[in-house]
């Protein structure tokens, strides 16, 4: 239920994106607005990014190959850092090419098109967050809250166009005119400035699972499950090894026992062991990748 919830928001998603797009590509060139071409570039690329994360959450739910015998899920942070990392360049490319216009002396839009992209793109942007959201609490996809922050960001970006394209419209005919030409180029600058935290944060956390940094609340659960499990049975020690891929987590327990535990205790001992350390772990079972394997010799620890 939840991976065809998951592809069914992308997809709509897909469709928004490309109405978006062609809106802003066509209008911006109609009306001469670098604001407005630069909001339907984002949104192309936005939609060519959905549609790389519609392919590899299919890929995701396929079984495992002879090729990739532990499935597809390591593509989830790579297709993530890819999506964060175009859109860090977009925005990086579209500031200095607005700087490049203000130092030229701007250019005016035609402000009629321009006020009526702004005003049905902040709606669609708007609700189609909302919807994803709403859903989202359900389909638990790091996609699809990715698509969500993207659809923020595009229809605070349409919002600020909005406001910015009214507000030259009242200067004209003012002693303010002047300033018209600046409006455009001077608004892109700031968008950007304001909204790279975003695709950055989206490239952190992706990176942080394509180099696969422990996380620290799973590695403080498993370690917490250990402790009252080394104390009952009397183990010598044990090593964990956590991290994240995507959707799923790898667990790995070590456990050093001492030689009559090896002698006595038995697979059903070790099996109530793995079960009680599992029943302390957040993640639930289909998440999570987990192994627990017990010797009596330190040099297999």
């Amino acid at each position: 239920m939840p991976a065809t919830l998951e592809q069914r928001i992308l997809t709509l998603s897909i469709a928004a994106t490309l109405v978006v797009s062609a809106l802003g590509v066509a209008l911006g060139l109609i009306s001469g607005s670098e604001a407005i071409l630069f909001d339907g570039v984002f949104s192309s690329i936005d939609a060519a990014m959905s549609m790389l994360a519609l392919t590899v959450t299919r890929l995701v739910m396929r079984e495992s190959t002879q090729r990739f015998q532990l499935g597809y899920w390591h593509l989830e942070p790579m297709a993530a850092a890819f999506n964060g990392a175009v859109l860090v360049l977009l925005c990086f490319y579209a500031f200095l090419n607005a700087l490049g216009t203000w130092l030229q002396g701007g250019s005016e839009p035609q402000l009629g098109l321009a006020l009526g992209y702004a005003v049905a793109v902040s709606l669609i942007c708007f609700t189609l967050f909302f919807y994803e959201r709403r859903l989202n609490r359900r389909a638990r996809s790091e996609f699809v809250r990715i698509d969500l922050q993207n659809w923020l960001m595009a229809g605070l970006i349409t919002s600020a166009l909005l406001l910015a394209f009214l507000l030259a419209w009242a200067m004209e005919g003012t002693r303010y005119a002047g300033w018209i030409p600046y409006v455009d180029a001077t608004l892109v600058m700031l968008l950007t400035l304001v909204f790279v935290p975003i695709p950055l944060r989206i490239v952190y956390r992706a990176m942080r699972e394509v180099l696969m940094v422990a996380p620290s609340q799973l590695d403080s659960e498993v370690r917490a499950a250990m402790a009252p499990v080394m104390r009952r049975e009397g183990l010598l020690a044990f090593d964990s090894y956590v991290a994240k891929s995507g959707r799923v987590h790898t667990i790995e327990v070590h456990i050093l026992t001492t030689p009559e535990f090896a002698r006595d205790g038995g697979i059903a001992v070790c099996d109530e062991i793995r079960g009680e350390i599992a029943a302390g772990l957040s993640v639930p079972a289909e998440q999570r990748w987990f192994t627990v394997a017990f010797t009596a010799e330190q040099r297999w620890l």
